[in-house]
């Protein structure tokens, strides 16, 4: 009865949802691992017996992303089957997938990322721009919203004092250096930024017919000026940002410093966002710890 249900159901899915064939198959295998697991009829399925599914499916080594799909499935199947079957429960609302590890973002090494931003270019405005937009996202690890959201004449662009002041996730707004490189090509920006962008135009960076930047032309730029300059990877905003982080926590080895210049809520986010070079942090422990330095 069970195995006619999910015929049943994967039909009403192909007729009504028109769903692809290669869909359908994935429904179709994810109904068949529930009905290897659970001997007893599906009526009488408890959500502890589910997640007891779910967890013996990851220790067999299928994906977080996976198990999310196949719990979207079941819990679609029980909803129709409580429609048209009679069933007076879902045993699958609530239950979660395992949460999959966060991937980081790769970091350019020091060396590309000098390789990136001080090889010679062209003295176009645009490219003006461009050096501009990178040297400001690498020297103060903007997130690329808060670059294309810059204005000038509010006071936020403090090329005197070298500092920027961005308004990043959750309203939250914070002040932060601008290094020397940056600043040099902000003053070769602004100086040619008249010959792109109209007099009413409040944006700091704009793109080629005047108006504000938007971020995909900021990283399809960005992944030019890489490839030109013969990095091996796409480089793309983020990895400026990231970059920007390991270098600081190489180098300072303050994570609540980088976490104030990243603009992170928590500490916790920028350990999972970040990661530390672990040759640097061995010298650290080897110079620190009591039980550790050599006689």
């Amino acid at each position: 009865m069970d195995a006619q249900h999910a015929e049943d159901y994967l039909a009403a899915l192909k007729h009504q949802r028109r769903l692809a064939p290669a869909t359908l198959e994935n429904y179709r295998r994810a109904l068949a691992l529930l009905l290897g697991l659970h001997k007893p009829p599906l009526a009488a399925l408890e959500p502890a017996q589910v997640r007891r599914a779910i967890a013996l499916l990851h220790a067999k080594g299928l994906a977080p992303r996976t198990l999310a799909l196949i719990l979207s499935a079941w819990r679609g199947w029980f909803r129709w089957l409580a429609r048209h079957r009679g069933f007076r429960a879902n045993p699958v609302l609530g239950i979660r997938a395992p949460k999959a590890a966060r991937p980081l973002p790769k970091a350019l090494t020091v060396e590309a990322t000098q390789r990136l931003l001080d090889a010679e270019g062209e003295a176009t405005p645009l490219a003006l721009r461009d050096r501009a937009m990178f040297e400001l996202l690498y020297s103060s690890g903007l997130r690329l919203a808060e670059l294309v959201a810059l204005d000038l004449g509010d006071g936020r662009l403090d090329l005197r004092q070298g500092e920027v002041t961005v308004t990043g996730k959750g309203a939250k707004t914070r002040s932060v250096p601008i290094g020397a490189k940056a600043r040099d090509a902000l003053h070769a920006w602004l100086a040619v930024r008249g010959q792109v962008a109209p007099p009413a135009e409040k944006a700091l960076f704009v793109g080629a017919r005047g108006a504000r930047i938007s971020p995909a032309v900021v990283g399809a730029r960005l992944a030019a000026w890489a490839r030109k300059r013969g990095l091996p990877e796409r480089v793309h905003p983020h990895m400026l940002r990231h970059s920007f982080a390991t270098h600081m926590l190489q180098s300072s080895q303050d994570l609540r410093a980088v976490q104030e210049l990243l603009g992170h809520a928590s500490i916790s986010t920028t350990q999972v966002y970040t990661h530390l070079d672990f040759q640097a942090l061995a010298k650290v422990y080897d110079a620190a710890h009591p039980r550790a330095r050599k006689k």
